[in-house]
Order: C-alpha cells, then sequence, then structure tokens
C-alpha cells in the first residue's frame, strides 16, 4: 500500500486492490494489505478497508499488517476497526494467521 492513503487516492486504490484480489478467483481465502510503508492514513484509508472487506468473496478475510508504533496503527485503533480487521506487527505473522 502506498506512503499515504487520504481522500486523494483512496478511492482509486480500491479497484486495485479488489483486481489483484479478484486475480485469485474464487480461491481467495485470505487478502493481506501491508500498511508497513502508510505512514499517514485519514479516515479514507479506513473505509478503503471497509470497502474492500464487503465487495470481497464470501469466506475471504482481510488481515491488516501495521507497524505498531506507527500513525496508522493509532489510526487503526482509534477508529474500532481493529476489533473487526486482524492486525499484525509484520507480514510473516499475518500470512502464518
Amino acid at each position: 500500500m502506498p506512503a499515504e492513503i487520504d481522500f486523494c487516492n483512496a478511492a482509486d486504490l480500491l479497484p486495485h486492490v479488489l483486481s489483484a484480489a479478484r486475480a485469485h478467483g474464487d480461491h481467495l481465502d485470505v487478502l493481506v494489505l501491508d500498511l508497513t510503508a502508510t505512514s499517514f492514513m485519514d479516515s479514507q484509508g479506513i473505509r478503503l478497508i471497509n470497502d474492500v472487506r464487503r465487495r470481497l468473496g464470501p469466506g475471504a478475510a482481510v488481515r491488516l499488517v501495521a507497524r505498531p508504533e506507527g500513525i496508522t496503527s493509532r489510526v487503526l485503533e482509534l477508529t474500532g476497526i481493529r476489533r473487526d480487521v486482524p492486525v499484525y506487527d509484520n507480514l510473516a505473522e499475518a500470512l502464518a494467521s
């Protein structure tokens, strides 16, 4: 995911994420969004995550990766999305879950 996710690019990211997910056909069980390079995210980033969750096929789960000390992790916590979507400190943990 990009360094910033906000009102300028969140809407454009949605078709790219969904296209990557659909490239796996109906066999997608887990989609991991790696936010470790994302240093800024506003409410549009949360909306993007929720839109992806709603549009994935049945049975497909979303996992997030975010640096624990980063602003992105704090936004995920403040908005409460951490209650609904597992957030991992690194990609290896997310893939192993």
